[in-house]
């Protein structure tokens, strides 16, 4: 026998086999795909209600559980021009008191049976609704009913909603992928609702009274749905929806609205983020209304353009070149026209490359034939996935939901899968066509506009805009100032406390410890998800930087930074920090700085020796030694009247600082010896406010 017959039979082919009987055993090809069986789809029946709402009931009976969902038409779309974010208002306080139950008891009720209720406003639509056994149903519509034709909207809920709304919006305004999707929808929609976006004046406009008005007027239940699926019968759901919504009348009024505007050549629009590390990019153009017959081979493009970890985009931008942790596209599906979009966040050195690499990927998908593996991959995907998204009555009710709302026909769910399988090669080539407009796409980059701007313009036109949409030139990207200047006599022995806020709410704190001798010393430990202490050292008359040392942890991660600063710029150490992977990245310094540049840790330091008056600006130029970069901190200076914390009232000056990821707002004393009394991390919901000194 050969040898390997012989190991084979020794072994009693517990772990090998002959070659005949691996190729029989482990085929190279795939088995051939089954036909392609009818979806099994529940069947629905509809009847119309006397006060103009349809009832549709998918009876499955499986399960004892029952969904409900009530959509009506009112959304963002319906919000008033100056007052957006009323509709999302208004559903966030629906479920916050009736006439007859406050807040907590419509929670307790529902939760009591296993259940919760849910009601929001998307840019269309208006829902409610819940999922509860079958036992429960009188309960659901109960609830229901009372928030719908019987809620309070409460002063005090809705002012709770305003500080929440008016944190987060604090936060997006340094989200890159936030502020990316603002300007690309504003771009391509124009004054048409879909373009407008919630902002911090709109919300300040709410009242109780225009919630009040906003629901009587557009909370009506002609030409909404009521969808119920699961455990219930057509008889039995009718009955309980002519009881709970039967005194609900009315229509809401037909909304008009200008169209989007009207193709016109690519351009960039670079939203200026000082001090950004990466660029958020997105690339796209108004596509397709709801019913188009196209949209079938649309979504195969889409998933084999970058529908998934497995398509183009990702592939090659995150795999092949390494420059994101993931890139995709999508197609919005709204009531009037959706829009396609491609995007990523990349390098900031990479940008322009990046950008080049997705259009082109988008030009490659229109102009050449997709493999036959590409399609049947993306088709089987597809096909094989969406039965998981009719899986629970909850799911069928909002699939249902959609579908009728958006008319797209009552056979819709149960021919899709098939419909997918019938896209071809021609057919999706076809539909990129279509939906990819590459000569009238709306191109957003959020990132350093310093960086980025002379490697986009050879691109497209470019268009400079700040992050709150006010248009800057070329000139204004770079940061502009003096040499800063520090009043050594600021510098005195002291030690400050501060409370870490996070939404007015204790979360840590902040010490700062000066002790002036031979050499200057500051230590600060940082408790915020973690202890972080850092001191430095510095000449006491210069204040030119020694040495730094930081170590802690946080969240569980080492952070460790040695930094030596030696004669003639030279600055050498080692470090260990984590990574958004979850990583520890070794840090190797050694290199030569111009003559000013400080350690970036020093900002914070010594805020309070920098000789501010209204008006002053500076540019610090300051070297982080995690990434073994220079930037350049811009500080601009103006009266911040008086602020009030733990430890005390103060006359103040406000010092604004952009450079870092996240702008920040410091607050100084203006009496001697100076103090920061407060720390804003703009962006964030995170302040830190003095709460004791001693000298």
């Amino acid at each position: 026998m050969k040898p390997v017959t012989l190991l084979c039979v020794a072994l009693a082919g517990m772990f090998c086999a002959v070659p005949g009987m691996l190729e029989a055993q482990y085929p190279k090809q795939p088995p051939a795909a089954m036909e392609l069986r009818p979806l099994q789809f529940p069947p629905f029946q509809e009847v119309r209600l006397r006060n103009g709402m349809t009832l549709l009931v998918v009876e499955e009976h499986r399960l004892p559980a029952v969904s409900l969902n009530l959509t009506l038409l009112a959304g963002g779309r319906s919000d008033p021009a100056g007052m957006e974010g009323l509709a999302s208002m208004t559903a966030a306080l629906l479920t916050k008191g009736t006439e007859t139950r406050s807040a907590d008891q419509i929670a307790e009720e529902i939760e009591f049976v296993g259940a919760s209720l849910f009601a929001n406003a998307g840019d269309d639509f208006f829902s409610i609704g819940t999922t509860v056994l079958a036992d429960h149903v009188e309960l659901a519509f109960e609830l229901m009913s009372d928030v719908v034709l019987r809620s309070t909207f409460p002063q005090e809920e809705l002012e709770l909603e305003r500080t929440r709304t008016l944190s987060a919006l604090q936060v997006q305004k340094s989200d890159p992928g936030a502020l990316a999707s603002k300007y690309f929808s504003r771009a391509i929609y124009g004054d048409h609702p879909y373009g407008r976006s919630i902002g911090e004046e709109s919300v300040q406009r709410i009242t109780r009274e225009a919630v009040q008005q906003f629901a009587a007027t557009h909370l009506k239940p002609g030409g909404g749905l009521l969808v119920l699926a699961g455990d219930i019968t057509l008889r039995e759901g009718r009955r309980l929806a002519e009881r709970a919504f039967g005194s609900w009348t009315g229509s809401p009024p037909e909304a008009r609205y200008p169209p989007p505007p009207a193709s016109r050549s690519t351009e960039i629009i670079l939203v200026h983020r000082p001090g950004s590390v990466q660029s958020n990019i997105r690339v796209g153009n108004l596509a397709l209304r709801p019913g188009d017959p196209v949209y079938y081979a649309a979504v195969v493009m889409n998933r084999v353009l970058g529908g998934g970890s497995d398509a183009r985009l990702f592939e090659i931008l995150r795999e092949e070149k390494s420059w994101t942790y993931g890139a995709y596209s999508a197609m919005a599906r709204l009531k009037d026209v959706g829009y396609f979009q491609a995007n990523t966040e990349v390098r900031t050195p990479v940008t322009d490359s990046a950008l080049v690499e997705i259009i082109h990927q988008m030009n490659r998908i229109r102009d050449e034939a997709v493999p036959a593996d590409e399609l049947n991959g993306a088709k089987g995907y597809l096909v094989g996935s969406f039965p998981l998204s009719i899986q629970t009555p909850q799911q069928i009710a909002g699939q249902i939901a959609n579908v009728r709302l958006l008319g797209l026909g009552d056979d819709y769910l149960r021919t899709y899968h098939q419909r997918l399988d019938a896209v071809s090669t021609d057919h999706l080539t076809q539909a990129a066509r279509r939906v990819i407009s590459i000569d009238s796409a709306v191109i957003v980059v959020v990132g350093d506009g310093q960086e980025v701007y002379d490697k986009l313009t050879p691109i497209a036109p470019v268009r400079i805009i700040d992050a709150e949409g006010n248009p800057l030139t070329p000139d204004a990207l770079a940061p502009s100032g003096i040499a800063v200047a520090f009043d050594l006599a600021e510098l005195v022995a002291s030690s400050d406390s501060f409370n870490a806020l996070v939404q007015g709410n204790p979360f840590g704190y902040l010490t700062q410890t000066v002790e002036p001798a031979e050499a200057l010393t500051i230590t600060s430990r940082l408790n915020l998800g973690g202890m972080i202490t850092t001191t430095l050292t510095l000449d006491p008359v210069t204040l030119a930087p020694r040495q730094l040392d930081q170590v802690g942890m946080q969240q569980g991660r080492s952070v460790e930074l040695h930094l030596t600063y030696g004669p003639e710029g030279a600055v050498s150490g080692t470090g260990s920090i984590p990574t958004p992977a979850g990583e520890q990245r070794a840090v190797a310094i050694d290199t030569v700085l111009s003559a000013g540049v400080l350690d970036d840790n020093m900002i914070q330091a010594l805020m309070a020796a920098v000789q501010l008056s209204d008006g002053s600006e500076y540019l610090v130029p300051a070297f982080d030694g995690t990434e073994g970069t220079v930037t350049s901190y811009a500080l601009s200076a103006s009266d911040g009247g008086s602020v009030t914390v733990a430890a005390g009232t103060f006359d103040t000056w406000k010092v604004d600082v952009t450079g870092w990821q996240f702008p920040q707002v410091y607050y100084v004393s203006k009496d001697s010896p100076r103090k920061v009394v407060k720390i804003e991390w703009v962006g964030t919901p995170v302040v830190f406010e003095l709460a004791g000194s001693t000298p």
